[in-house]
């Protein structure tokens, strides 16, 4: 902790020395020309972050590619998005200001929303999205509800993937790493005429791995085989400006360890998982560009399957299958864009429906969930001041198909406004309001049914969780400089938790309420730009520093909830095929139940710091031929013990090496 507070001043003092210099500096002369970031996901349309009146992140190529991340959940990890709540065995929720996605990886039931490509990615599993075919992650702290609808009530993240552009380019990959990690990969992308393409293909496979420095013994059942991941993407320009696209994604993973608590391993257990999904995509816009639009439909499915090869458990579906999750969904989106002079507006109708089955429980639910919305721009001042606004209205319908055939509806409306104000070429101010929900699901609201005994009961009064969270920060981008401060206070109310009826049945009604605040901060600083070296050299950081996260009615701070998440680190680059950087990622303790004990008392998981560090170097490059290139990473450097849930060690210290042809 004396190093996290040490760093953080470095970078302050950094950041304030920077400031009073730029009045002096080459750099300055720079910030005029610099290129303007451009974002999709706060308004659903393309526009600049200086517009956005919210706190946005990015997760940029550049990023990505200096990282060993196996999936979505290690690279929010590395960035220091927010608490990281992981088990050995592909399962990775996250949380953002508070919230998580749900722990099982439905969507439906979580508070922060993972998107692909802007729609719901059908699952909160962020180790089912693999890195590979990401192109960059925006990520809205904060809600997002009148844009996406339930569950970004602490934020969402939109994995945006690759799409073919500029002359063809292929590539081909093998990494090798600890624990008999290995990994190859290939993928080809480009644009001929009016065609684009992109397509990414992967084989992998790991043995269980050793825990750190504590003991170094091996976390049985803890590796996998055969894990697939495909992606492909194309489309077909047939006027300027208007795109057909169909987007595929695959993933799947057989012979996953699943293994207890390390302390009471099971050897055999393990699951299967699949996540796949198909996407038609039409983009077009009018000759003039003042009108643009977008429609697609895409349908995905998400399974998880849980064996037991001593068939000890109670059958589910298949022989040998312990229990398993299947979820379903198909969805639509449409929307149109106008841009006048000194507005711009975006409407449009969301429609998704999921069909869910799982095997502890007796019943198929259904839910459906059609909703209108509009967003709107207002500049003034020469685009100085920007003034923001939406407002978003859902209609639900949940049905549990069987074995009673009960069905229930309800709707909900949210609205959102927000200022933005540039003093400047470099500062931006802003400030918004927000409000978010999380909708009752099918058990919640229409259950009528017995497992293990107990008689579960819907309530069909039952209302939406809600949120009001209110916010405020400041941008600065001077050069090489990139910072940005935000304070923000949530308001959690009408939480659905179960309840015990006076006959002994079980069912579900709106009791909890949190308030949570605190703050956000973001810096990166190029060095050798700013003194005119010929190299990169750039510290970077990423804070969450949570000042408050109460449970209102146990009056006891939230469970699973780290006050404290910091990412900070330095990378190096020659600019020239060379590039070497250490990354530190900290997550301060936090309240949980004590489930490995059995005791369920309240207890403290330990705060942790973990180091990775990579080099990066083209060893070879032939103008006609391509290049060939090697990266090494250590992860855990300084063999860290630590875990994320109780019980569930991390791997020690662990190696990659990848050698990569590009042509």
């Amino acid at each position: 902790m004396k190093i996290t507070i040490t760093l953080i001043t470095c970078f302050a003092a950094m950041f304030s020395m920077a400031g009073l210099s730029f009045a002096n500096s080459d750099i300055s002369k720079q910030s005029s020309i610099t290129t303007e970031e451009m974002v999709v996901t706060a308004s659903r349309t393309e526009e600049s972050k200086k517009e956005i009146t919210q706190n946005i992140n990015i997760i940029s190529q550049e990023q990505i590619k200096m990282s060993f991340a196996h999936d979505l959940g290690d690279l929010l990890q590395e960035n220091g998005i927010g608490h990281i709540h992981k088990y050995p065995g592909g399962l990775t929720t996250f949380g953002i200001r508070g919230f998580r996605t749900e722990t099982h990886g439905n969507d439906l039931k979580g508070k922060v929303l993972i998107l692909l490509n802007g729609r719901r990615a059908g699952t909160g599993n962020a180790a089912k999205i693999p890195v590979q075919s990401i192109e960059k992650v925006e990520i809205i702290r904060g809600p997002a509800a009148v844009q996406y609808g339930s569950a970004a009530v602490g934020g969402i993240v939109n994995v945006i993937t690759k799409k073919g552009q500029d002359d063809p380019s292929f590539y081909i990959s093998q990494t090798l790493g600890s624990f008999n990690y290995q990994k190859t990969e290939t993928g080809l992308t480009g644009k001929q005429n009016q065609f684009d393409f992109a397509a990414t293909a992967s084989l992998s496979s790991m043995d269980a791995y050793d825990t750190a420095e504590n003991n170094g013994e091996k976390f049985a059942n803890t590796g996998f085989d055969d894990q697939t991941e495909i992606y492909l993407n194309l489309g077909y320009e047939f006027m300027p400006g208007n795109r057909f696209g169909v987007i595929i994604n695959s993933f799947d993973v057989d012979e996953q360890g699943n293994p207890g608590y390390f302390s009471l391993q099971d050897s055999d257990d393990y699951k299967k998982s699949e996540n796949n999904s198909f996407d038609i995509i039409y983009d077009g816009m009018s000759s003039s560009g003042k009108f643009s639009w977008k429609a697609r439909y895409f349908d995905t499915s998400d399974i998880d399957q849980w064996f037991d090869p001593t068939a000890s458990n109670p059958d589910g579906w298949d022989d040998g299958v312990k229990s398993k999750m299947d979820t379903d969904q198909k969805g639509a989106q449409a929307q149109v864009s106008v841009l006048f002079d000194s507005a711009t507006v975006t409407t449009g109708v969301d429609w998704v429906k999921y069909d869910i089955k799982a095997a502890w429980s007796p019943e198929k639910t259904s839910y459906e969930n059609p909703a209108l919305f509009i967003l709107g721009k207002k500049f003034f001042m020469e685009r100085k001041l920007i003034l923001s606004g939406g407002i978003r209205y859902d209609e639900y319908d949940v049905e549990v198909t069987e074995p009673a055939g009960r069905d229930e509806d309800d709707s909900n409306i949210v609205p959102s406004f927000g200022i933005a104000y540039n003093l400047n070429e470099n500062i931006k101010l802003r400030t918004s309001y927000g409000e978010a929900f999380v909708m009752p699901s099918a058990d919640h609201m229409a259950a009528d049914y017995y497992t293990w005994g107990t008689h579960y009961v819907g309530n069909s009064s039952i209302e939406p969780e809600k949120s009001k969270t209110y916010e405020a920060g400041v941008d600065i981008t001077k050069g090489s400089l990139k910072t940005s401060l935000t304070g923000f206070f949530t308001d959690f109310e009408d939480k659905i938790e179960s309840t015990a009826l006076e006959n002994g049945d079980k069912s579900w009604k709106n009791v909890g309420e949190a308030e949570i605040s605190g703050f956000e901060a973001d810096f990166s600083f190029d060095i050798g730009a700013y003194f005119g070296w010929s190299y990169e050299l750039r510290p970077h950081a990423n804070l969450v520093w949570l000042t408050q996260y109460k449970d209102k009615e146990a009056d006891e701070d939230l469970k699973y909830v780290s006050d404290l998440v910091l990412s900070y680190g330095l990378t190096l680059s020659d600019m020239d095929g060379f590039s070497t950087g250490i990354n530190f990622s900290y997550e301060s303790d936090q309240d949980i139940t004590d489930y490995e004990n059995g005791t369920y008392a309240t207890i403290k998981r330990d705060s942790f710091t973990t180091a990775d560090v990579f080099i990066a170097k083209t060893l070879v490059s032939f103008k006609e031929y391509g290049d060939i290139s090697l990266k090494t990473g250590i992860k855990n450097l300084f063999d860290k013990d630590y875990e994320f849930v109780q019980g569930y060690a991390m791997a020690g210290r662990n190696f990659y090496l990848t050698l990569k042809f590009t042509y």
